[in-house]
């Protein structure tokens, strides 16, 4: 069988821990040539992992010109940049964020410019790139389940829950206007995944019980991050040619499901 990204070139960031570094390791697998963006405590083991056509870049993403710079790089070493995928964000409860009365300025500042400002800094890069060479793309970016269906009694963080939903309507905006452009856009929305942002629940058993409850497939299990790589292989490759607007829920029954305490 043809491996599905065969001669794509596809820069993530984010991609050097949790569903970033999955899906770098799903794309390599897949013929891809990627670039990939992480933060300095994760790029040294990020290495020991992606060794095969592969660039792995240090930088913050919430920092002008980081993302201009992996795009440019992938460009200037694989000759065109065909995807951007964007995982890179997190809870910015330990910066603030909380329910709306205990949240701070600077934890809804912080949790916005971690999730949205970032994902504008690596789309408007990735777009500009894509218009000059005139061949489209695609991009996806990572929503989250937390969006659209909250869970109060422990997902509190309100600022996080709005940034989430503000990269839908930005991605459905610049999906709109690019659209003639051959260049796609869609959102990943995600409910609890195992990798390092999720410690918090992940140690918790009363948050635990509640998720086994919520997300009944496979179990009652968390998600791992290879649950989502085939359908971000899926946005990368030309499969999704005629796809974009679109969020996909990966939650294991979350939005349709009453967790228990």
């Amino acid at each position: 069988m043809e491996h599905q990204l065969k001669n794509k070139n596809i820069v993530i960031i984010g991609g050097t821990s949790g569903m970033g570094l999955s899906a770098a390791k799903a794309f390599v697998a897949e013929g891809a040539n990627i670039v990939v963006l992480g933060k300095q405590d994760s790029v040294d083991e990020a290495k020991l992992h992606l060794t095969n056509n592969t660039i792995v870049l240090e930088g913050d993403a919430t920092k002008p010109g980081v993302a201009m710079h992996a795009v440019d790089t992938c460009v200037k070493n694989y000759g065109r940049l065909d995807g951007l995928y964007h995982v890179a964000g997190g809870s910015g409860r330990k910066m603030g964020d909380g329910p709306l009365h205990e949240l701070t300025l600077e934890g809804w500042n912080k949790t916005i410019e971690l999730n949205m400002t970032s994902i504008m800094l690596s789309n408007q890069a990735a777009v500009i790139a894509m218009l000059k060479l005139k061949k489209g793309g695609t991009i996806l970016n990572m929503g989250s389940v937390l969006a659209s269906r909250p869970a109060a009694h422990f997902f509190a963080t309100h600022a996080y829950a709005a940034a989430k939903a503000g990269i839908i309507g930005f991605s459905n905006s610049v999906a709109a206007y690019y659209a003639s452009n051959n260049i796609r856009v869609n959102v990943v929305a995600p409910s609890l995944v195992e990798t390092p942002m999720s410690k918090r629940a992940v140690n918790d058993k009363a948050i635990m019980n509640y998720v086994s409850s919520k997300q009944p497939l496979d179990d009652g299990r968390i998600g791992k991050p290879t649950d989502l790589d085939g359908i971000a292989v899926y946005f990368m490759s030309d499969q999704s040619n005629f796809t974009t607007a679109q969020v996909l829920t990966v939650d294991g029954g979350w939005s349709v499901t009453d967790g228990q305490y």
